[in-house]
């Protein structure tokens, strides 16, 4: 196998698990549920800075979700969120507000772009907030 290349370690229902092989080592990730590949506007609370981060979702699933954000989160961090879905993705007539609390397990100084850096979150809870 070449550096640098993914294999599919185990595939069963909605869990894979994929094994990265780089110099110096293995890198093991494993997934649960599909990922969307959806760019929707997000909030980032932060408890240590005045005022939330903006940015946009690079993917979603039910367990985790990508952010490009300009915001400066630490691996293992707690943090919480907002994901706004739009119409046109609910099929509604409003925008729906998801909050969701997680934990910061992998930043992406790679998937920088004009949104900020990359930043892996997985969703530890999560509701969706009422218009009233």
């Amino acid at each position: 196998m070449a550096l640098g290349s993914f294999a599919d370690s185990e595939s069963q229902g909605s869990t894979l698990t994929r094994t990265k092989h780089e110099r110096g080592g293995t890198v093991s990730e494993a997934r649960t549920g599909k990922r969307f590949p959806l760019e929707l506007p997000i909030k980032i609370h932060k408890e240590s800075a005045s005022g939330d981060a903006k940015g946009t979702t690079g993917n979603l699933s039910a367990a985790g979700v990508y952010i490009r954000a300009d915001a400066s989160l630490e691996v293992g961090s707690p943090v919480e969120f907002e994901i706004t879905l739009p119409p046109d993705v609910t099929g509604g007539q409003e925008n729906v507000v998801i909050q969701c609390k997680g934990r910061v397990v992998r930043t992406d100084p790679t998937g920088a772009s004009e949104d900020g850096k990359g930043v892996a979150c997985v969703i530890d809870s999560y509701e969706f907030v009422r218009n009233s």
